[in-house]
């Protein structure tokens, strides 16, 4: 017997399409994972999905969380050469109906059902306050933001750019790090350090400080020398983190996020040995007369590897009651 799927969901960013199918309880099923470079578009990589995962079975409707802004149905991926459009999807695919949703929008969705065991505190255990605002941010190829409006006729998520905000930096080693991108960049976001590329910039700017040479080759370069001991790649891990905490404070500031911040992406479950124990939570807690707002706030590392599947499915099914 065949089963009956409602949907297709998806988790598009500049490295990789993650692409999936909600069957008629709401349940992820058959996940897979495609390199995004090795497609020319994200039509191309739904081809090769339905007819590897159901012999090509066209599907009612899908929603497809995605890297970047979503403006009227939509998205120019910032760190892909794609443009994707839902009506286009809807002709290529007949599917009735289409929802591109950003990436950290679907993930903040699906924040209030991540189960225990897919979060894992950083620094102290604290329970966030019910029914309140939540905010939910990572590093990766990028750095996006989400927050999550919650209210007794549902949560609302709130998508951002937040990972485009400007660096701001607080010590005397982040503001040469600071100097010397903006040398090169200009203007310096809080993407350009807490990224992938971003700590790869970060540990170069690092060396030239030292006046050492950069003997990592690339961002998992910098992370082996950095647990390996050399002193230079360890600075730089324990600099992203203390930027990180304070990214997560000054966001859980923004969005009043008293139901807790959440830490996804590539990069942070790598690291959590320095987050849990290094400046992060000190960072984070550090806001002055806004410390004791901050403090009761916990924070989490998502451990769950799909969270924007989870949440573009809890999408999917919302769409189902509304068409």
């Amino acid at each position: 017997m065949k089963i009956a799927y409602l949907g297709l969901v998806g988790d598009v960013g500049g490295t990789n399409a993650r692409l999936a199918l909600v069957d008629e309880k709401g349940h992820v099923r058959h996940p897979k994972v495609f390199p995004s470079a090795d497609y020319s578009s994200l039509s191309a990589v739904i081809e090769d999905y339905l007819n590897t995962t159901i012999g090509g079975r066209r599907l009612s409707r899908a929603v497809l969380a995605v890297a970047g802004p979503v403006a009227d149905g939509e998205i120019e991926f910032t760190n892909l050469d794609w443009t994707v459009t839902e009506c286009d999807l809807m002709g290529q695919f007949e599917f009735e109906a289409v929802r591109l949703i950003n990436d950290f929008a679907a993930q903040a969705l699906a924040c209030p059902r991540l189960e225990p065991d897919e979060l894992r505190p950083i620094g102290p255990v604290l329970k966030a306050a019910e029914n309140q605002p939540l905010v939910v941010l990572g590093a990766g190829t990028g750095f996006g933001v989400a927050g999550l409006a919650r209210s007794e006729r549902g949560d609302i998520a709130i998508s951002t750019e937040g990972g485009h905000m400007a660096f701001a930096p607080t010590n005397e080693v982040e503001c040469k790090v600071l100097e010397a991108l903006m040398r090169r960049f200009g203007r310096v976001s809080v993407e350009r350090v807490l990224s992938g590329p971003g700590l790869y910039d970060l540990y170069r700017v690092l060396c030239d400080i030292a006046g050492a040479p950069a003997t990592a080759a690339d961002p998992p370069a910098v992370f082996a020398a950095g647990e390996a001991g050399d002193p230079i790649a360890s600075q730089a891990l324990d600099v992203f983190c203390g930027v990180l905490g304070a990214v997560a404070g000054d966001l859980a500031l923004a969005f009043g996020a008293r139901g807790g911040v959440y830490v996804s992406g590539g990069i942070a479950p790598r690291m959590f040995a320095r987050l849990n124990g290094g400046a992060f939570r000190r960072r984070f807690e550090d806001k002055g007369r806004l410390s004791d707002f901050v403090s009761p706030i916990p924070t989490f590392l998502v451990q769950t590897p799909y969270p924007a599947i989870t949440g573009a499915a809890r999408e999917l099914m919302q769409m189902g009651r509304l068409i």
